[in-house]
């Protein structure tokens, strides 16, 4: 044999001369925190040995990458549990996800409780065992001599080079990559344990789990998310660098449940979704309705001031529509099924007078603002044309997935369509971004970030010169803002790359928020035409912008943001005073119905409860002004204020507390 040669790596940025067949481990041995390599931007397990002339980091455990790592690693070793748990279970899927993981699993009987806190004992003993996580790439026939009597793995394996069918979280090689199976090796005996078919990166070994890890909950779930398919039992559970950072997260999470805008939404009386209505279809009750109002008026408000003009447009349309769009092509799964009209016969000789029609609950609405575009001659001076409306859309969304207000079947979006040249579409884009991000800070959130979703070869329309310069323009535009721009590789919508706005909460979980989409093909399905200056016809380019997402889903988020205690501009009831004695209740109404005249949402409780109790009620409500009046106040034409930490602020005359409140609201503070 031939000695090994040296060869070049870029390691971390610098440059180093290597033994051939160098490894991770081999680099990063003395750094226990280092858990996978990238190498040439692909992740790889610290074992495997590194071609030459590589760029190669280091990743470690408490970044992105290598949260996901550590994740789905706990995973296998969940599941290698289970299946000493459970000897009849079948394995399903078992992806990271944020925050944690999951595995599906085929079971007799669904997981309980007490299963939950067994298995996590018995991970424990896997993890404290040091098993090696050991990756070997297998022919499709090796794979499925390993994977015998694994029924659902046998399916991914027949679906390799198909990962649209193979399902979200399959963790199979796709394409013309190889498979791979992954073994957990016993650091003892050196005996396989246990093993998967996954595509990997994992931990060099199972003791790097240490016990930062927690199941925390069991779920059904369908087969690579398919109604039609068989439902398995899904466990969920959360792993972390250390177990401080497990406590924090636990916190978090107590934190969020006091937040469910859920509960929060009966407590406060604000919605509700009947049953009659079905799945994902909310009221809102007067409180409810009365916030979302305030939102809705200074959105306007708003958008009037930047030069936006008001459209309305109808619930249901033609299918035809849709099928000039391409939305019946690439996104029927996620509209309602058609409602059919049937052809119309003359009476006597039976003939159709009028075929037979589809018509569609619609999905978006800027296939309508389209038809608005088109309804007349336009010329350059008119645009930029700012179109926008408050337009209900229907989504058949999965029964599984709808949550509350924040993932429902029935929303109202902020839409805005804008139509521009192309010389004008950068300042426009330039100009969007900053008003998004203005009026989203007015509302309360102002920690941002940016992704940019770029095309998905196999679900987009267009040729690739426009997308090239679509994303590119986009991507200029998001650097200028100066916040962080995050990739998001084939996530565009089939007609056009957009930009994402991220917004981290008061707890810091990430929301996404408003959508900038940047569009040469809709133009030119809908065939739109301005005159330009020179006399010629030309497209306009179509920037696609939802601000809210949809008002359903910005106040599930701003319940949450708040903990349901909207500052004052918003609350659905801004001040409520309360009386000490009935000898009172005349004068409090005085100042009531001054406030009222200001257009101040103030109420008084005049109730039988006692005085204690009215204070605890409104405290519950989470008021934000509580106005509270006496003899002493009477007799000094004054009142005293109560706010939501406890603290009071007595003898405040009249006059001067009404102006409080009016100026506190009208700051908008937040």
């Amino acid at each position: 044999m031939s000695a090994p040669q040296n060869i070049t790596l870029i390691v971390d940025g610098e440059e180093n001369q290597v033994t051939e067949g160098t490894t991770g481990a081999d680099l990063y041995g003395t750094r226990r925190e280092v858990v996978v390599v990238r190498v040439d931007g692909e992740l790889k397990d610290l074992d495997q040995p590194i071609p030459a002339g590589a760029k190669v980091e280091a990743v470690t455990i408490d970044s992105a990458d290598g949260l996901n790592v550590l994740r789905h690693s706990t995973a296998h070793v969940m599941a290698q549990a289970v299946q000493q748990l459970r000897k009849d279970s079948k394995l399903g899927i078992g992806p990271y996800i944020t925050d944690g993981f999951y595995f599906d699993f085929d079971v007799d009987e669904p997981f309980t409780p007490e299963d939950l806190k067994q298995l996590e004992k018995m991970m424990l003993k896997i993890v404290n065992s040091n098993q090696r996580f050991v990756r070997r790439a297998v022919s499709e026939t090796e794979a499925l001599a390993e994977m015998a009597g694994e029924p659902y793995k046998e399916e991914l394996i027949g679906l390799k080079g198909h990962s649209d069918e193979a399902g979200e979280g399959a963790n199979i090689e796709v394409g013309a990559g190889e498979l791979t199976v992954y073994d957990n090796v016993d650091a003892k005996s050196g005996e396989v344990v246990w093993k998967d078919l996954c595509r990997g990166p994992h931990l060099p070994n199972t003791k790097l789990i240490s016990n930062a890890y927690a199941l925390t909950r069991s779920a059904a779930a369908y087969w690579r998310g398919n109604e039609k398919n068989k439902q398995l039992q899904r466990i969920y559970g959360t792993a972390w660098p250390t177990k401080d950072d497990l406590k924090a997260y636990q916190e978090r999470l107590a934190e969020a449940e006091r937040r469910d805008h859920r509960r929060l939404g009966a407590e406060l009386d604000l919605f509700s979704f009947p049953d009659e209505l079905g799945s994902g279809l909310p009221v809102f009750h007067p409180k409810g309705g009365t916030v979302r109002k305030a939102m809705e008026d200074y959105s306007r408000q708003r958008h009037t001031e930047a030069g936006y003009e008001f459209v309305y447009t109808p619930h249901i349309t033609k299918s035809n529509l849709y099928e000039v769009s391409g939305h019946l092509d690439w996104y029927r799964d996620g509209m309602f099924p058609p409602m059919h009209v049937d052809e119309t016969r003359d009476p006597e000789t039976g003939e159709v007078v009028k075929p037979g029609q589809d018509y569609y609950l619609k999905p978006m609405n800027c296939p309508m603002h389209n038809l608005i575009f088109r309804s007349r001659g336009r010329s350059y001076r008119e645009l930029p044309l700012r179109l926008f409306e408050f337009g209900s859309v229907y989504r058949y969304e999965k029964s599984g997935v709808v949550h509350g207000l924040t993932r429902v079947r029935g929303m109202t979006q902020d839409d805005a369509h804008i139509y521009c040249t192309r010389e004008q579409m950068k300042d426009e884009l330039t100009t969007t971004l900053n008003f998004v991000l203005d009026l989203l800070k007015d509302y309360g959130l102002d920690d941002f970030f940016l992704e940019l979703s770029t095309k998905d070869p196999e679900k987009s329309v267009g040729s690739d010169e426009v997308w090239d310069e679509a994303t590119r323009t986009l991507a200029e535009v998001a650097e200028a803002s100066g916040l962080e721009l995050v990739p998001d590789p084939g996530g565009a919508a089939f007609y056009g790359p957009k930009i994402s706005v991220q917004a981290r909460d008061a707890i810091g979980r990430t929301w996404q928020m408003s959508t900038i989409q940047l569009d040469f093909n809709l133009p030119e399905r809908f065939e739109l035409e301005y005159q330009a200056a020179d006399g010629s016809r030309q497209r306009p380019v179509m920037i696609h912008r939802a601000l809210f997402g949809s008002v359903e889903r910005f106040m599930g988020l701003l319940i949450e943001h708040y903990a349901g205690a909207f500052p004052a501009w918003l609350a659905p009831v801004q001040v409520v005073g309360i009386p000490v004695a009935e000898t009172f209740n005349d004068y409090m109404l005085e100042i009531v119905a001054k406030l009222r005249a200001q257009g101040i949402r103030a109420e008084a409780d005049l109730g039988s409860d006692r005085f204690p109790k009215k204070i605890r009620t409104a405290s519950k409500d989470k008021v934000p002004f509580v106005l509270i009046a006496g003899g002493e106040d009477a007799e000094a034409g004054a009142v005293s204020f109560r706010f939501r930490d406890g603290s009071q602020d007595n003898g405040i005359p009249v006059d001067e507390a009404v102006s409080r409140i009016v100026q506190a609201v009208a700051r908008r503070g937040n």
